[in-house]
Order: C-alpha cells, then sequence, then structure tokens
C-alpha cells in the first residue's frame, strides 16, 4: 500500500515537473520578449533624443554663426556711421564757411549791380530796352534764396562782359527817335561806346548823341556818305575799310 502511493507521489511529480518548466520557461521568454520590446523602445527614444539633440547643436551652431556675422555686419555699420558724422561735421563746416563767405560778398555783388546800374545810365544810350531788362532782371535775381550766389555771380559777370563787347563792335539797328509828332524811323550806328550816330533812311539828317548835353545834337551834311557807309559796312553790306566820322566824347566818372 505504502509502494503503490509512493510511486504514485513519484509519477505525479514526474508529469506536473515538466509542465511547471514549460510555464517558468514560456513566463521567462515573454518577460524577456518585454524586455526585447523596452530596450528597442528605449533605443527608439536614445536615437531620437540624439537626433534631437543633433539637429539642436547644428541650429546653435548656425545661431552663432550668424551671430558673428551679425556682429561684424554691426561693426562696419558702426564704422560707416562714424565715416557719415564725420562728413557731416565737414559738411557743417563747409556751410558755415560759406554762410561768412555768403555774407562778406553777397554785398560786393550788389554793389556791382549798382555801379552796372549808375554806368548804363551814364553811358550813351544805345541799345535802352535791352540793357534795360538785362539790368532789371539782376536786380530781381539778388534777393532770391532759391537762386545759389554763384549763380548770381555768374549772370553780373555775364552782364559786365556783354558790356564790356560792346566797347569794341560797330552795330547798326532800326529804331525811333524822338517823341510825339517829332518821332520818326531812323538808322543807329554805335561805334564801340565812344559814339552814338543816327542817320534817316533818305540820308537828309544826321546827327549823334552830345554826352555833355545828354541830348541829341545834329550834323552838317559833310558826314552823310561817311554815316551810310559805316551803317553799310556794320550790317555787313560792305567790307570793312577805313572811315572817317566826327568824334566827340566826354569824360564820365562812374564811383566804384
Amino acid at each position: 500500500m505504502r509502494a503503490t502511493t509512493l510511486r504514485s507521489l513519484l509519477f505525479c511529480c514526474a508529469v506536473v515537473s515538466p509542465v511547471v518548466s514549460a510555464a517558468t520557461l514560456e513566463q521567462a521568454l515573454s518577460e524577456s520578449e518585454k524586455l526585447s520590446q523596452t530596450a528597442q523602445s528605449s533605443q527608439k527614444r536614445i536615437e531620437s533624443l540624439d537626433d534631437a539633440s543633433q539637429a539642436m547643436l547644428e541650429e546653435y551652431s548656425s545661431t552663432l554663426a550668424k551671430a558673428k556675422a551679425l556682429e561684424g555686419y554691426n561693426q562696419q555699420v558702426g564704422e560707416l556711421i562714424a565715416a557719415q558724422h564725420q562728413e557731416l561735421v565737414s559738411y557743417q563746416q563747409q556751410l558755415d564757411e560759406l554762410l561768412e563767405t555768403e555774407a562778406a560778398v553777397m554785398p560786393q555783388m550788389r554793389r556791382m549791380v549798382e555801379v552796372l546800374a549808375e554806368f548804363i545810365a551814364a553811358d550813351v544810350p544805345f541799345l535802352p530796352l535791352e540793357r534795360a531788362d538785362r539790368l532789371a532782371a539782376l536786380q530781381e535775381l539778388m534777393p532770391r534764396a532759391d537762386v545759389s550766389m554763384a549763380e548770381k555771380y555768374r549772370r553780373i559777370l555775364e552782364a559786365y562782359q556783354i558790356e564790356s563787347d560792346y566797347g569794341y563792335t560797330l552795330e547798326a539797328w532800326r529804331g525811333e527817335l524822338g517823341e510825339g509828332a517829332e518821332q520818326r524811323s531812323v538808322e543807329f550806328l554805335r561805334l564801340g561806346r565812344v559814339m552814338l550816330y543816327y542817320q534817316t533812311p533818305n540820308g537828309q539828317e544826321s546827327g549823334y548823341w552830345n554826352a555833355k548835353t545828354q541830348s541829341w545834337q545834329a550834323l552838317d551834311s559833310s558826314v552823310r556818305r561817311p554815316l551810310q557807309k559805316a551803317i553799310a559796312i556794320a550790317r555787313q553790306q560792305k567790307s570793312a575799310d577805313w572811315l572817317e566820322l566826327p568824334i566827340k566824347t566826354l569824360a564820365l566818372e562812374v564811383q566804384p
């Protein structure tokens, strides 16, 4: 009876032992698989973190490069601003000097215009409208703020040059002489700025401007042909030739 029971127990142990071993193995395999999955998941997280770290490192490096480039750019801009500031200081100094120069020169230029007006008024009265218009234009130009001092000076010198050129030319033109009922059409002849003659188209009347009396004075008939010849030369209707004309001058003084 005891022997039978013992054998039964041994048989049961023999039967149960493989079952337990298989369950344990299966459990171990399951745990191993879980650990493997956990390890794979951890590896993926590590790889993900490594990629993120690499991206952050690259971004950091890029940011450093940009910061360095920006620092260099800021330095260049600073140098440029400093140079521009120096230029502004220089321009301001030049402007101050220009204003001082203008303050000194403008009275002189105004005086030049005044002298020109005095000279034209005292001069032989040729081309009165043209000369008066040029003088009026200068007088209107001087107080204008929108015209540079250089332009004003250029215009004054131009007017002086034109007046100077009158002294070296022979000119003839048709115009009106006298006023009212005595007004008549005549040929004017300017000999430099020394003499101003006139002659009627028919040659019957000739005369000259008397600077002393500030009036026109008649000439005798002996100057008829010389004046006609001179007028023709001035109009380039004849070639240049020797002229014999009466010359009567009066020294005029214009205070500078």
